[in-house]
């Protein structure tokens, strides 16, 4: 049975950007429902590196991908915002009355007059390496992301790659594991000069093991790692490990989006630079998802678009009214919504 539902926006992702345009939506007495493919808010953060500390956000010296995703969790509160999980967005039309109707793969559909794209990259997944019968070992031994650090604790690791994931969680996890041994086909990375000079002084003191060479099997049963052969550029050898970490990057892909008629940039949607919206009236696009020239993909610019695609938002919800631009440090209406005392 198909579930209806009718809203004032419908924001595509669930990650930081999409989080706080539920903040600024909110301000201005608009209603948001959110749809995203993971099965918990955050996006990339919470996915990819939920314990990674993030050092370029406002007012915050560092703060986890997680610590970000609460925060924002805890900010829009007050609007109770409604979440589809789990969901992919698979139609996407206008009807007559000018409002736009969004099928999910749940047999769901939500009208509203504004939808706002805030997908991130798209929908994005872990590269897998080509390693013989490695799907035996996913969600059990095998992993393409850390989520939970202590997951990891008094394992033996195998850390695959040469990018900033590997070298960071080699670093991040080597003093709670029982050993790590990062494996790349080179000695050259393509990481931060720090993080490679950090991770061959703790190799010098014995404190883990670096080899080169690539993964070529994997020993195990049940889906428990024992151990994994290792191509080295002379001979091929064991590793014991219980824990495998491939680090080979995401592929990214724009999905259903890709049909939605909306001119593209390089497989990224073009928005302006007044509102963010597309060259679909009503349709808008924040974070990363989107492009204009000078585009930073950085989440505190995500925020910026989310701030003045609010403002437009509302426009077109509630065009008769007048919108009156005030300041959360000095409204006392705007405090009310938020429940400040």
């Amino acid at each position: 049975m198909t579930q209806s539902v009718e809203t004032d926006v419908v924001i595509i992702g669930a990650g930081p950007v999409g989080l706080f345009a539920v903040f600024e939506l909110g301000l201005l007495d608009l209603e948001c429902h959110l749809i995203d493919i993971l099965d918990r808010p955050g996006g990339q953060c919470a996915e990819l590196y939920p314990e990674k500390p993030i050092y370029d956000i406002p007012a915050w010296p560092v703060i986890s991908g997680q610590d970000l995703t609460d925060r924002l969790m805890e900010q829009i509160k007050p609007f109770n915002p409604q979440f589809h999980f789990n969901r992919m967005v698979t139609a996407l039309r206008k009807l007559d009355d000018g409002r736009f109707e969004v099928e999910t793969d749940e047999d769901e559909v939500l009208r509203a007059k504004v939808v706002v794209v805030a997908a991130g990259g798209g929908s994005f997944q872990p590269k897998r390496p080509p390693i013989p019968g490695i799907e035996a070992f996913e969600g059990h031994s095998v992993f393409y992301a850390v989520r939970r650090m202590e997951e990891f604790r008094d394992h033996d690791l195998l850390i695959v790659g040469g990018g900033d994931s590997a070298l960071d969680w080699t670093l991040n996890l080597h003093p709670i594991a029982n050993s790590v041994t990062l494996v790349h086909r080179r000695p050259q990375f393509r990481a931060a000069d720090d993080s490679v000079n950090k991770m061959f002084a703790l190799r010098d003191e014995g404190a883990l093991r670096f080899e080169v060479g690539q993964v070529s099997a994997l020993s195990g049963e049940d889906g428990q790692l024992r151990s994994a052969t290792l191509k080295g550029p002379e001979s091929e050898f064991e590793v014991e490990c219980t824990r495998l970490l491939p680090f080979f990057g995401l592929t990214m892909k724009l999905g259903p989006i890709a049909d939605w008629g909306l001119n593209l940039h390089e497989n990224l949607i073009t928005v302006d630079t007044e509102k963010f919206e597309t060259s679909e009236a009503g349709i808008f696009a924040i974070g990363d998802i989107n492009w204009y020239p000078g585009k930073l993909k950085l989440i505190l610019s995500g925020f910026h678009e989310a701030a003045l695609m609010a403002q437009a938002a509302r426009r077109i919800v509630r065009p008769d009214e007048r919108v009156v631009f005030q300041y959360t440090t000095s409204s006392t209406s705007l405090q009310k919504k938020l429940g400040v005392k």
